[in-house]
């Protein structure tokens, strides 16, 4: 395998191993949002039912950042801090969000904390006071911010993510593997005809010189029937198939238009047509095989 296969595929990898990554990380962030505001939504339902409040309007929850929210109500209402931590805490658990968190009662005019506390994994670093106070009927927004984000993936998940990224970078090595053998056996034809001319039928192949030999005649080809040729040649009697043919002959070399290969055989049959033992057979909707009894 040359050098440039092997930055190719590094390349392939890189960037398929980038697109995962964002592709995942989009998806797992969009995830993480919902569930919070259907976490706070929850939360703010119960809080309100809590006080046999059932007609406040509880507004749209809005995302001031990644891990950062803001609840807030259509009217005014007083809060039990007891109440809100034990519920805000078992609606976050509920949807199995991450148990690290930092929330603040703000005053709507003026954002003013009006109560504010910490819940972490450590318990000396766990801060919730003051729960017994209760905070009096007032226009109140709740932010709930995440102190370490941590999105639980299941390891089922996991598994099945590794096993799509390694089937689909053994397709394209494998699909690479096929590439060069056969751009090695093509180019060994080349090599082959530079000598002695490659043996076809009653023709010498030349494919340095751009010709076939038959007896003292010399029959021209151009560039491209001469690659078409050496390709066919790598695989005698075998079909070979059109987008193959194409890639080949043409993925490096001009504009390849929809007609380009069929004109180009046409032109290589007329040249090797004075042996009937060489045939060039069309298999329709697939490719074309070189025939040589």
């Amino acid at each position: 395998m040359n050098k440039k296969t092997i930055r190719d595929i590094t390349q392939f990898v890189l960037l398929f191993s980038l697109a995962f990554t964002l592709s995942c990380t989009s998806t797992i962030n969009d995830d993480f949002s919902e569930r919070s505001k259907i976490a706070l939504r929850d939360a703010a339902h119960k809080l309100l039912l809590s006080q046999n409040d059932t007609t406040t309007l509880i507004l749209p929850v809005r995302e001031l950042n990644s891990n950062t929210f803001q609840l807030s109500f259509g009217d005014s209402l007083s809060i039990e801090p007891q109440i809100l931590v034990s519920i805000l805490q078992e609606s976050l658990r509920k949807i199995k969000l991450p148990e690290e968190y930092r929330v603040e009662v703000k005053q709507c005019q003026n954002y003013d904390v009006s109560y504010s506390y910490q819940i972490t994994k450590a318990k000396e670093q766990t801060i919730i006071p003051c729960t017994g106070r209760l905070l009096p009927n007032y226009c109140y927004l709740i932010e709930l911010k995440f102190i370490n984000k941590e999105e639980v993936t299941s390891s089922k998940s996991i598994l099945i993510k590794f096993i799509i990224i390694l089937l689909v970078l053994l397709a394209v090595f494998l699909g690479l593997k096929k590439r060069i053998a056969l751009k090695t056996k093509q180019h060994k034809v080349l090599k082959e005809t530079t000598d002695n001319g490659k043996k076809i039928g009653s023709f010498k192949f030349y494919a340095d010189q751009n010709k076939l030999v038959k007896e003292a005649q010399e029959i021209a080809l151009s560039k491209k029937e001469c690659e078409l040729l050496a390709l066919l040649l790598t695989k005698p009697n075998q079909i070979i198939k059109r987008d193959e043919l194409t890639k080949r002959v043409w993925e490096d070399n001009g504009v390849f238009v929809g007609r380009s290969l069929d004109t180009y055989i046409s032109k290589l049959r007329k040249k090797l047509k004075a042996d009937s033992s060489i045939k060039i057979t069309n298999i329709h909707g697939v490719g074309y095989k070189l025939e040589i009894e």
